[in-house]
């Protein structure tokens, strides 16, 4: 039995979507995913869980154990295992199936299951919507690109607040509900961001005329993080072209081929 070609051949299956056992298996991927999230959120309401946990249990376990044999697949049939592990999917893979198992040791972990919902995003490929997982990493890699903007605008608005919460704080008191600087901050970030959730409100006329300042200063401090990702998505799409094959190499697992290509753009292993 010639393992090599068949670890090859299970490469391409389920890392891949170009040939119809591929498309095959990421279908029956998708609505396995899909069944199991719909047990456990039904599992949580109580009506239902009350009548029919058993069969819900038996369901989780039954989905997990076929998500835990495709993670083993997952790991035999690509040579760079180290970096499947630690990518992205291969975080979410195994944070997929690792609940089923915690819940034998914590109760109710196993609602953490609904972060199967996130492998969804692998499987955009086979109804043809690639172009939109490529969307997806344009607009990660524009968030990306922003992190020490993004980083120094965050940090102006933590230092915005504290000083905010700590007029207030000093202008209203413990008796309008003001009970120390860090609720008076947790107050100026709710109405900064416009969330406003109204538990705790400034009574006295010069706190009010505080809290209109901040509600205006709240517009003007939203546009700004849109601003600096825009200016960054628009320096991207000058930079790449995002392919729409689903090619991913057995060698390095390099998932970012080249439309057309044989080989590896990474290592040159063939594809």
């Amino acid at each position: 039995m010639n393992w090599g070609k068949i670890r090859k051949q299970t490469h391409q299956i389920i890392f891949e979507a170009d040939t119809k056992a591929g498309k095959l298996f990421d279908i029956l991927l998708l609505i396995f995913i899909l069944i199991s999230i719909l047990a456990v959120m039904l599992d949580s309401v109580q009506s239902f869980s009350q009548q029919w946990h058993r069969i819900f249990y038996i369901i989780e376990w039954f989905f997990t154990l076929i998500f835990t044999i495709e993670y083993i697949l997952r790991l035999w049939s690509t040579k760079a295992i180290f970096r499947y592990f630690t990518s992205f999917y291969g975080i979410i893979d195994i944070l997929s199936i690792l609940p089923s198992y915690l819940s034998l040791f914590i109760v109710n972990s196993h609602f953490l299951m609904v972060i199967r919902i996130l492998r969804i995003f692998r499987l955009f490929r086979v109804f043809g919507l690639s172009k939109y997982l490529s969307a997806s990493s344009f607009l990660l890699k524009s968030i990306y690109a922003s992190r020490f903007k993004i980083s120094v605008f965050m940090l102006s608005v933590l230092f915005l607040v504290t000083i905010l919460g700590s007029i207030m704080y000093l202008i209203e008191g413990p008796a309008h509900g003001f009970t120390s600087i860090p609720r008076s901050i947790y107050w100026a970030i709710v109405t900064l961001t416009t969330v406003g959730y109204g538990d705790i409100a400034p009574q006295t006329v010069l706190g009010q005329a505080l809290a209109s300042l901040v509600m205006l200063l709240g517009y003007a401090i939203i546009a700004v993080p849109t601003g600096i990702i825009t200016s960054e998505i628009v320096s991207e799409s000058h930079r790449k072209s995002y392919p729409n094959n689903t090619q991913v190499c057995q060698n390095c697992n390099d998932d970012k081929q080249a439309d057309g290509a044989k080989y590896c753009k990474s290592c040159g292993h063939p594809l």
